[in-house]
Order: structure tokens, then sequence, then C-alpha cells
């Protein structure tokens, strides 16, 4: 497969990476000082199969577009962008472009969003029960909350009812009503991701933690994402992923 890289900082890097690991050859890296080419049809950037984008949250929404203009199905995972969605999921309709959007690529961010919403079925029974999430990750990262801990928090949102908003902090305060749901945001060097959800009642408290070692997890699960989507049109997220391979097991175990 043929693959396009908008965005070549550390994520992007290894995305190149583990996809030639994987068999794929890099046709086109686009940064800062080439962006022109998304929009250049003489540019390799036309010959990909399928572009993968981890930007900046100013520069993600005018790089997809010009993906579903170039016919480029398009795996994002730049964060902070989500005021602009829908005028990105517009162009994408306009253009029948495809879109493979997650806050987080890792598959095991995504069983712990599973733990996440089990969890908070059952909390939902037990108004005694407060939250918080502690989401921390490197200076580098452009916003906060992540967009990883604001998916968690609208999960809980989803299942607890006497929750009805998420507050952001990133001193370290809570929020100032028992019915909203706090993430404090830490920035510290050299850390690649650390979700934590904290349950706490006078009895006693309930702690689940995913820890990233790395960037391989994300960037592993963005290229699975890629080799999804070509042939495909709309909008797809990791469910749609997960599903599909959970699917595929069940068919190899039938008799």
């Amino acid at each position: 497969m043929k693959i396009a890289l908008i965005g070549y900082g550390k994520m992007g890097k290894t995305i190149k990476e583990i996809a030639e690991r994987r068999g794929h050859k890099i046709v086109s890296v686009i940064d800062e000082e080439n962006v022109w080419e998304l929009e250049d049809r003489s540019s390799s950037f036309f010959t990909a199969d399928v572009a993968i984008e981890f930007s900046t949250p100013s520069s993600a929404p005018g790089h997809l577009e010009a993906c579903f203009r170039a016919g480029i199905p398009v795996v994002c995972g730049t964060t902070g962008w989500l005021s602009e969605w829908d005028n990105v999921i517009r162009t994408m309709e306009k253009e029948n472009g495809t879109l493979f959007y997650s806050s987080n690529f890792s598959i095991g961010v995504y069983i712990f969003g599973k733990i996440n919403e089990l969890l908070a079925t059952y909390m939902n029974l037990l108004p005694q029960y407060g939250v918080i999430i502690d989401e921390t990750h490197h200076t580098e990262k452009k916003d906060a909350p992540s967009g990883t801990a604001l998916t968690l928090a609208n999960q809980i949102l989803d299942k607890i009812d006497r929750k009805l908003a998420i507050f952001t902090t990133t001193d370290g305060s809570l929020a100032p009503v028992d019915e909203g749901i706090t993430i404090r945001a830490h920035r510290k060097d050299n850390v690649p991701g650390t979700h934590t959800i904290s349950y706490s009642s006078k009895i006693d408290d309930i702690t689940i933690e995913h820890k990233a070692h790395g960037r391989e997890g994300f960037a592993t699960g963005a290229i699975m994402a890629a080799e999804y989507i070509p042939g495909r049109k709309g909008l797809f997220s990791i469910d749609a992923l997960m599903e599909d391979l959970l699917k595929s097991s069940e068919k190899r175990d039938e008799p």
C-alpha cells in the first residue's frame, strides 16, 4: 500500500518506521514546508492509496479537506480541532470522501475505554462515588485536555445520569459542582501518555489506568486503520475497525 504522511513530527517518524516494517511504501511526506503539494496534482501525494494525518489542531481541518478533494482516504489522529468538525464532515460528504478519525489509535486504549464504560455503568447505581480523570502527556502536546481524556469523560457522561458536565483544570483543582467530571491535565517531559480514572467514596477508591510506554501502539493502530479504509466511503472510527477484527476472528474459529 502507498501511504502519504501529513505531519512529520515524532509520531510521523514512528508511523513511517512501522509502516515500512509492515511492507508499505511511503510515497509522500507533507509538512509545513511543502504543504502546497496537497493541491498540486503532479506531486507524489496524489499517487497515495491513503493518507495518515498527525499534525496540529490549526492545520488539520485544511489537510483533511485537501485529502477529500484529492479523492484520497485519510486517517486522522490530530486532536484539538473538533470545533471545525461539522465543516470538515460537510466537505467530506460533498466530495464523497473517507475519514477515519480517532482521538487515540492505541488498541490498548480502545480496550481501556470499554472497561471505562462498564465501570461507569455500575457507578451509575452508586451515587456516593465521585470521579476524576487525570491525564499526563509530554510538554510538546498542543491541546489540553487530551482528546482521549475527553472521549473517556464523554463515555462516563453517557453512562452516569448524575454527571452532567466536564470541567478541565491544569492546576489540579476540582470541578465546582458534584454534577461535574473533572479532567486534570498535566504536562511533563518525556511522557507518551497516561490516563487515570479514579472513583472515590468514604468507603473505598477504585482506579483504572492506561499508561503508554511509547508511540508504537498509537502508530500501529493508525496503520491498521489505513489498511482498513481503502475502497470504503464515509466516516469511520476505531469501533468499526475493532468490530471488523472481531468478526474476522470469529469466522476463523468456526468449524
